[in-house]
């Protein structure tokens, strides 16, 4: 998800206050955290933003693979039944819709508390571990 779509949201806004006081500069003045042993509600906001993220990046990597197989399978059809690749593109499309307003409102059990940052991230991580999985076995094909 790019964060423009993530501001767009609304969802950015606790995440980038929790985070004001130490925001960094550039990428590689990322705050020093260890996610294994996170202890302040801080630490808990980068790592579930961190663990989101990891998520993306294998979600962009499977849809890619599967966006390839899904014209795989157009190829091998007739024009006037080609839309594999279409719908693919659909349906994702209806995903992340869904994704980003099923955890904005999972956020709101914790509106403007220090720990929404977290509980978004993690939906958002979960939503988007379970969507790969989906798109996974999707270009695997029916067994």
């Amino acid at each position: 998800m790019n964060f423009l779509r993530f501001c767009r949201h609304g969802l950015a806004a606790a995440l980038l206050s929790s985070l004001a006081f130490a925001a960094p500069v550039a990428a590689e003045d990322e705050p020093e955290v260890d996610c294994e042993n996170a202890m302040t509600q801080f630490d808990m906001n980068v790592c579930s933003q961190r663990d989101y993220e990891k998520a993306d990046e294998a979600l962009n990597a499977q849809w890619a693979k599967t966006k390839k197989v899904m014209a795989a399978w157009d190829a091998e059809l007739d024009s006037g039944n080609k839309g594999a690749v279409e719908s693919l593109v659909s349906a994702q499309r209806a995903w992340i819709q869904y994704r980003d307003n099923h955890c904005d409102a999972v956020g709101y059990s914790v509106w403007g508390g220090s720990m929404y940052p977290t509980i978004v991230a993690s939906c958002l991580e979960d939503l988007t571990a379970k969507r790969t999985k989906e798109l996974e076995e999707l270009a695997n094909g029916v067994e």
